[in-house]
């Protein structure tokens, strides 16, 4: 498992925000000490802005250094376009390692998959999954799945990938809930919203269509919006899966045999380093010998 990652992440933002250094503090911490034959690389520190308007407009980039919040979620921060554009050269090269044969996990923030072409929101700024699937097809892959199993509707993924040849969209989430998008599927676009509290299994059972839907697609590589907040602790939301759950996650791409590359969404529990270890220890379990 290769593991990108750059502890510089952690430098903005407070513990008074579910979304906050903390995350990816404890994670890197506990994945470190847990599987000391993971590979770590830490990413290219920038991208270009030629990379970056595959998905977003031009005003958007100039907004993003502008010192006035975008919303109460999405607030300016010092440096934030510079964190968010490194996290962006994490998705991109996990992507690269993905089809290169190798199973990688971006384990980094800011978010992205809230970040629509031109609006940053939900503590998302640029949407680095979207980018690293339009790249991705620049460089001649035939078709790319995103398969978001983040408790919140990947939104700004859906807008930015509508409509776009040889991209899906594969998404559950909680509705009602934040930000309310997601309710219908249409074109290569495909939505399972899930009421509050929904039983684990009819949860799971949404999970498995939607992957099916993924691999029935034929994709030659799949990049997943990997958020943990459905988990049933999570603060921040109203969703019932444990722990085993998302090892069922990473055991269902681990048979596929497909390429993938995880991208970190959400996820504000405690006990996110034990889910995330939990979802990679799985899908690793089929990973080609180096």
């Amino acid at each position: 498992m290769l593991l990108i990652h750059d502890p510089r992440c952690a430098e903005y933002g407070s513990s008074m925000r579910p979304e906050q250094p903390a995350r990816v503090i404890r994670s890197a911490a506990r994945l470190r000490s847990a599987h000391p034959d993971w590979t770590w690389r830490i990413p290219a520190a920038t991208v270009a802005d030629e990379t970056l308007l595959l998905a977003h407009t031009p005003a958007h980039l100039k907004r993003l250094g502008q010192k006035r919040d975008f919303d109460a979620d999405t607030p300016y921060l010092p440096n934030i376009a510079e964190h968010a554009r490194q996290a962006v050269a994490a998705a991109l090269e996990a992507a690269d390692s993905a089809l290169a044969g190798r199973h990688a996990f971006s384990l980094m923030r800011p978010p992205g998959h809230h970040a629509t072409s031109d609006q940053a929101m939900g503590f998302c700024y640029l949407n680095q999954i979207a980018i690293a699937a339009l790249s991705a097809r620049q460089k001649g892959v035939g078709r790319v799945a995103i398969w978001d199993f983040d408790a919140h509707h990947g939104n700004g993924t859906e807008a930015i990938l509508h409509g776009r040849d040889g991209v899906l969209f594969s998404s559950v989430h909680q509705y009602p809930g934040y930000p309310g998008t997601g309710t219908t599927s249409f074109d290569n676009c495909h939505n399972w919203p899930v009421a509050p509290q929904t039983s684990r299994r009819r949860h799971m059972e949404a999970l498995r269509e939607s992957f099916d839907t993924v691999v029935a697609f034929k994709p030659d590589l799949v990049l997943m919006s990997a958020g943990f907040d459905a988990y049933a602790r999570d603060p921040i939301t109203e969703m019932t899966l444990e722990t085993d759950d998302f090892a069922t996650l990473g055991r269902w791409m681990s048979e596929s045999g497909l390429k993938a590359a995880a991208i970190l969404e959400g996820g504000y529990s405690d006990d996110l380093p034990l889910l995330i270890d939990a979802f990679l220890t799985a899908w690793e379990k089929s990973a080609p010998a180096e």
